[in-house]
């Protein structure tokens, strides 16, 4: 009896592990296949600025903003993909212009820019992030953040091929 309650358990364990990663997209890219694209959020784009120069930084910094971009599909990291940011932030809105700034992803398909510290907006902290660049499906991103404390926030795209 012993034995067939630690298989269910194991068994219930797995099957929520991975249905939770599946929904959070906490796919590694070895079981990537059938990636579904990222949708945009809902207030993605709010104060966009089309054309935000790449930069090393956004003002002072102090606060990370990270992710990853990949293929939809097959989960393959893009390289060389601009990634724009801006937020409401300690030294100005996400509708000024000093406020945005581009990145690029590396050959992981990884971005990181520094930015200075996100304050909440409309009683929320949060960041916006856009995929604009033409090769793939624009996308906007409008992650939240746990605590306005926090000195990191990441978010990842997956990018439907136009």
């Amino acid at each position: 009896m012993t034995e067939i309650l630690h298989s269910r358990r194991s068994l219930i364990a797995s099957g929520t592990a991975a249905i939770i990663g599946a929904a959070t997209g906490l796919v590694t890219p070895s079981s990537a296949a059938g990636l579904a694209p990222t949708k945009s959020m809902r207030g993605g784009a709010n104060n966009y600025h089309p054309g935000a120069p790449i930069v090393e930084r956004i003002g002072d910094g102090g606060f990370w903003m990270t992710g990853t971009v990949r293929r939809a599909a097959d989960g393959a990291p893009l390289a060389g993909q601009r990634i724009q940011i801006w937020a409401h932030t300690t030294e100005g809105h996400e509708r000024d212009w000093h406020s945005h700034g581009a990145t690029l992803t590396d050959t992981k398909g990884e971005f990181r820019l520094e930015m200075p510290q996100i304050v909440p907006a409309f009683g929320q902290p949060h960041g916006h992030l856009a995929y604009d660049s033409g090769d793939f499906e624009t996308v906007f991103l409008r992650p939240i953040m746990g605590s306005s404390k926090d000195t990191s926030l990441q978010a990842h795209f997956v990018l439907q091929p136009v």
